[in-house]
């Protein structure tokens, strides 16, 4: 499923509607804020795994 561009277009004029252009700063900060947590703890899982010694 590819989205083209009059179907981006599309769907930023609803979200427009929907949540005003005032509230949208706020929705994509905290996207942004969700996504840099979601990293952080992926990394840090990353981590944990590749320093514990492999027993047998």
């Amino acid at each position: 499923m590819n989205l083209g561009f009059q179907e981006l277009i599309l769907i930023l004029i609803i979200v427009l509607v929907l949540f005003g252009s005032s509230r949208i700063p706020q929705l994509m900060g905290g996207l942004g804020e969700g996504l840099k947590n979601f990293k952080k703890a992926m990394r840090d899982d990353g981590d944990k795994d590749s320093t514990t010694p492999n027993q047998k």
